[in-house]
């Protein structure tokens, strides 16, 4: 926001330089971003009145004034503006002056007349970025008077840039407001009186949003001269402020937004059909807006309207058809609240960022409405003339902003600034913010001013304290701590311990937003009960997410766009879910591997990524809680992944941990991801279960080997075959290792050969080989019930 220095020491003027009143504000949290001159140099330009005018004798397009610049005898001036004309007032730069674009001036003759200067046009003089014609000083102008004098041009421009929670500062009154309670010097707002309606004509207002809208202030003016020029004064101000003229009653109500933070808009009465109406788009409505776009209404989109048609997106940009312009005689006032969940998001949904949205969305003081008409009245009045109706206020008090009471313990003050500060100065502190102070036992009730609605808790007004206080006043100390070793429980695995594992086997982490695309959120779960924002950022951020998948192959696809072809990524985060109406949310962990198996290197041949590159990384996340081998893997289907390369995680107990899998080839097309993308995504809470071992002796007895080689049906999962081993084995079956799968020639085509390793031992004897025999025995018929295996031979 960009504030004239000038019109704030109107309001208030504590007795600093400039730079020391911008280091006052950034200090206090109103970050200044820069300081810049209201205008560039502009030495030897003056006020000239062009007393004379004539055409020139040989060109068409020019004519030869004569300028009164105050000295003894006229300049003579050769000029091609079309507007110039006899008694009118315009800057001009004297011989020697040196212009913003660098043109100097000096005597000359343009077709054979000599010209001693040049009259000027705003843009020539940096003032506008483009104009055309000479710039009108009005008729309150001195002949001589330095331009700089007399358009105040030694001002300097404050850019502030403001956190999102300070919209009470979108102002110079609000600037204002705070400059006072740091310097404890008084606000004088300029005289705001009350104008008396002198037409009794009213335009009934009908609010059918009453929680988007609680308070709508509306008023009729008739009669205004819309040909009417806005003064240099207000010009200059808007200009200061980032804005462009561009109607006198639209400049007004952008000048009370600028003052008091009040957005405003006017609508050509003549162009309305009936009463006004504040409500929500209907389904298919269309509106053309002042930009010229068309722009086709959602329902959930806030309208102003009339009995007919949409009139503006309220609290975003009015619409074109019932724009005021240069015919319009009668107008419609609006001083709206609005509430900032009801406009936030809408203008960014729609590609368009104003004045209004940005200040609506943020916060607008919902007591400030009558004093803005009544201000923006007295303005459109003095400028454009009229005649003004009665001021119709409609608010619906149970949806208007309340203020709760907020305790304040001296003590506390203390505790939490580590500075003392005596009650006197703190109630100080708490008037000069305009708070509502009630004494109390311990401390203080304290009620936040409206325009304050940041402040809900006692924290909130410790940190004003602070910020006021000065933050330069808080002494620099080393923290005092009592230090005490903090159990850690043996059950628990620490999630750095997990991530630890994941980054050394070449994962990044990635931290992603938990609002995610609607459309791409259905892709991956068509059948979740997804859980919608009422007030989302962006359309593509309206869902919360229900699997961390999402954003992982959203910073995938950035990656590969960016090309990097080799990506292994992992999140931890909270996802979203619902179940007959109640609100679940679960920790996930959930990882990503795309592309080449190793770094690029001359001496290894390069492997794509699979299935079994993924299983083996969860496997050594599984594997940190002492039982890895206790996890199962169960084939099954997920509208995300692979149907013939997914399968569901469960633990010991049989619970349902998590999934893994290829992703679906459909989902990689449409994503336009290459394929061989392979996922998992665990619960965190699961893998972080730890079992805790049970104290043996090392085994003296000597371990046995012995090796098994079975065929089984192709389709027969091969954990079936490893379950049905570990359990005929028993306790003296200490290690079991699959190390050979066959398919081929000496094998039915129909099955498969599994080559087993069987390590056993018993901690209290040698085993001799009859009891091996016998436990072998044992296993080779309990493949031959349950897994209808034979023995190769």
């Amino acid at each position: 926001m960009k504030i004239s220095e000038q019109w704030l020491r109107e309001w208030v003027s504590p007795k600093m330089t400039t730079q020391e009143l911008a280091d006052c504000l950034t200090m206090a949290g109103l970050e200044v971003g820069g300081i810049e001159p209201a205008a560039p140099p502009l030495d030897k330009v003056v006020v000239g009145r062009i007393s004379a005018i004539e055409p020139h004798p040989d060109a068409d397009r020019l004519r030869v004034c004569e300028v009164d610049v105050g000295q003894a005898a006229p300049l003579q001036i050769v000029c091609g503006a079309s507007n110039a004309r006899e008694g009118m007032y315009a800057p001009v730069a004297m011989v020697g002056a040196v212009l913003p674009n660098g043109t100097q001036i000096g005597k000359s003759k343009l077709r054979g007349v000599a010209s001693a200067g040049m009259l000027c046009a705003a843009a020539e003089l940096g003032l506008e970025e483009d104009s055309s014609g000479l710039m009108d000083l009005g008729t309150q102008a001195k002949p001589g008077m330095p331009i700089e004098n007399f358009l105040k041009l030694n001002d300097q421009v404050i850019e502030i840039d403001l956190t999102p929670n300070r919209g009470d500062c979108l102002s110079i009154a609000g600037v204002a407001r705070e400059l006072s309670a740091l310097t404890k010097v008084r606000v004088k707002p300029p005289k705001m009186p009350v104008i008396s309606a002198s037409i009794r004509l009213k335009r009934k207002v009908v609010v059918k949003a009453k929680q988007a809208c609680p308070r709508y202030v509306g008023r009729v003016i008739q009669g205004v001269d819309s040909q009417a020029a806005t003064p240099l004064w207000m010009q200059e101000r808007l200009r200061r402020g980032g804005q462009r003229c561009i109607h006198p009653v639209v400049d007004v109500l952008n000048y009370v937004m600028l003052e008091v933070g009040q957005p405003m808009h006017a609508f050509d009465l003549a162009k309305l059909k009936g009463d006004i109406v504040v409500r929500y788009a209907k389904q298919s409505e269309h509106l053309k807006l002042l930009d010229g776009s068309e722009t086709k209404l959602n329902t959930d989109t806030l309208v102003i309207a009339d009995d007919k048609s949409p009139l503006a997106l309220a609290g975003i940009m009015g619409g074109l058809d019932s724009a005021v312009d240069k015919q319009t005689r009668d107008i419609f006032l609006e001083s709206a609240h609005f509430a900032p969940q009801a406009i936030a998001g809408r203008a960014r949904e729609m590609g368009m960022q104003t004045e209004s949205s940005y200040r609506f969305e943020r916060g607008v003081d919902a007591a400030l409405q009558v004093l803005a008409i009544e201000r923006a009245t007295k303005l459109i009045l003095d400028i454009a003339g009229g005649s003004a109706g009665p001021v119709s206020d409609i608010r619906d008090k149970a949806s208007l902003p309340k203020r709760s009471v907020i305790k304040l313990d001296h003590d506390r003050v203390h505790r939490i600034l580590g500075i003392e500060l005596s009650a006197k100065t703190i109630e100080q502190i708490m008037t000069r913010l305009g708070m509502g102070v009630v004494k109390s036992i311990k401390g203080w009730r304290i009620t936040p001013p409206s325009h304050r609605f940041d402040i809900s808790r006692t924290c909130d007004l410790i940190e004003e304290i602070a910020r006021v206080q000065g933050y330069s006043e808080i002494p620099t100390a080393l923290p005092y701590a009592h230090m005490e070793m903090q159990p850690q429980s043996e059950a628990k695995i620490e999630a750095s311990r997990m991530i630890d594992l994941l980054v050394d086997r070449d994962y990044q982490e990635v931290i992603s937003y938990s609002f995610v695309d609607r459309e791409l959120e259905s892709l991956l779960e068509p059948q979740g009960d997804l859980v919608a924002l009422a007030n989302p950022i962006s359309h593509d951020m309206a869902v919360m997410r229900s699997t961390l998948w999402t954003g992982l192959l959203q910073a995938l696809s950035y990656n590969l766009n960016r090309q990097h072809r080799r990506v292994r990524l992992f999140e931890a985060g909270q996802v979203f879910s619902r179940n007959n109406g109640q609100y679940i949310e679960r920790r996930m962990l959930a990882g990503l591997i795309c592309g080449s198996r190793q770094p690029e290197q001359w001496s290894v041949e390069d492997f794509k990524t699979d299935f079994y590159d993924i299983k083996g990384d969860v496997e050594a996340l599984l594997g940190l809680s002492g039982t890895g081998s206790r996890y199962t893997f169960s084939p099954e289907s997920f509208p995300a992944l692979h149907p013939g390369q997914s399968v569901s995680i469960f633990d010991s107990l049989g619970v349902d941990i998590g999934k893994m899998g290829c992703l679906h080839p459909e989902l990689t097309e449409k994503l336009d991801i290459p394929s061989g993308v392979c996922l998992f995504e665990l619960d965190f809470e699961a893998l972080r279960r730890r079992h805790i071992p049970t104290i043996r002796p090392l085994a003296r007895f000597p371990a046995i080997r012995r090796d098994l080689a079975v065929t089984v049906a192709q389709a027969l999962p091969v954990q079936t075959v490893l379950d049905t081993v570990s359990q005929a084995a028993g306790e003296t079956l200490t290690k079991l290792e699959l190390f050979d799968v066959y398919r081929g020639k000496g094998v039915d085509s129909k099955r498969k050969s599994l080559g087993f390793g069987l390590t056993l031992q018993d901690s209290s004897r040698t085993l001799r080989d009859e009891d091996v025999d016998a436990v072998m025995e044992t296993v080779l018929a309990a493949l031959q019930t349950r897994c209808g295996a034979q023995l190769r031979e």
